[in-house]
């Protein structure tokens, strides 16, 4: 979608600020007053920013291809506990009832809670083989109120040193389930993916991959402490995450992190999330999401080694591709 086409792009600023917490909801309608013309009123340039998760859903919640539950998770050095939406596909269930080993992702939402946005790409992530956990940062306050305004209100309430020790809780958590490899991932969006980068500061080796979308970079001090592989999604129209990347980007280099940073052309802050049309750039979120599901299964999926012949024989037929 070409937004420029359709709301201005200061008002798909203003409503980045408005989700920041840079500007109150009253300087966010006041501003978008400016861009009202014939055809646009203020009122249709609100209703075009605001989320729509009917719209953006990929895979529905009852998808026989799933298996979804909510899970809570205790989490002592944080609120106690924490709960969250865990998939694992159906694909993964054997015959005997026992449960193939998959990796795991954990997915951190925005400043906003545990939204269906997020829950559907827990959902994305299980069709794409992986068990997918995505935790409610407002758990101690009520979980998500269904409303990401309120979940914003709600987010300011709760102490942000135990939320991130409520996401790490969860990310053992995922990790150590008989039913996961033991290789898991996080990725997150906006306030997620700075969450995701400090999970891998926090967790050294015991994190394989990471891709924080449009996310604030853990301190230079901090990067020699990550093990994991770092794939990095900034949208090339936003200021702030452009302006802080070449930082990010030494960091990196300096501590001999391996990553990957891709600075989207045409794409805005928050140019992944498909509830949200006028930020939403769909060729940059399908592109950004291959490679993000390329970059989990290179560092999270061990590759299974070939069989070694016999002395004298031939690889077995099941070793050259699996065939006969």
């Amino acid at each position: 979608m070409d937004y420029k086409k359709k709301v201005p792009a200061e008002a798909v600023d203003l409503y980045t600020q408005f989700i920041h917490g840079e500007i109150s909801r009253r300087a966010f309608l006041d501003g978008v007053q400016k861009y009202a013309v014939a055809g646009l009123t203020a009122a249709v340039i609100v209703d075009a920013l605001m989320p729509n998760y009917a719209l953006g859903q990929q895979v529905a919640k009852n998808d026989e291809r799933i298996k979804a539950s909510y899970q809570t998770v205790p989490s002592p050095n944080g609120n106690a506990s924490i709960r969250g939406y865990f998939v694992r596909p159906n694909s993964a269930d054997t015959r005997d009832a026992t449960p193939a080993k998959l990796p795991g992702v954990i997915i951190i939402h925005e400043n906003r809670g545990l939204n269906p946005h997020t829950e559907d790409v827990a959902r994305r992530f299980a069709l794409e083989n992986f068990m997918a956990f995505a935790p409610d940062g407002l758990t101690s306050v009520g979980g998500y109120p269904g409303d990401d305004y309120k979940g914003g209100l709600l987010f300011n309430q709760v102490d942000k040193a135990k939320m991130l020790q409520d996401f790490l809780a969860a990310a053992y958590w995922l990790k150590n389930r008989p039913d996961c490899t033991g290789e898991i991932c996080a990725t997150g969006f906006c306030f997620g993916g700075g969450v995701a980068n400090q999970l891998a500061v926090l967790m050294g080796a015991d994190l394989a991959a990471a891709a924080p979308y449009y996310g604030a970079a853990t301190p230079a001090v901090d990067a020699p402490k990550i093990k994991a592989a770092i794939l990095i999604n900034h949208g090339a129209l936003d200021a702030n995450s452009v302006r802080n990347y070449p930082a990010q980007e030494a960091a990196l280099k300096a501590a001999g992190v391996t990553y990957e940073g891709h600075i989207w052309p045409n794409s805005v802050h928050g140019f992944f999330n498909d509830a949200t049309p006028e930020r939403y750039n769909k060729e940059t979120a399908e592109a950004s999401w291959k490679l993000t599901i390329d970059w989990f299964n290179k560092y999270a999926r061990p590759p299974v080694a070939a069989p070694v012949a016999p002395a004298g024989g031939a690889v077995p037929a099941a070793g050259r591709g699996g065939a006969g």
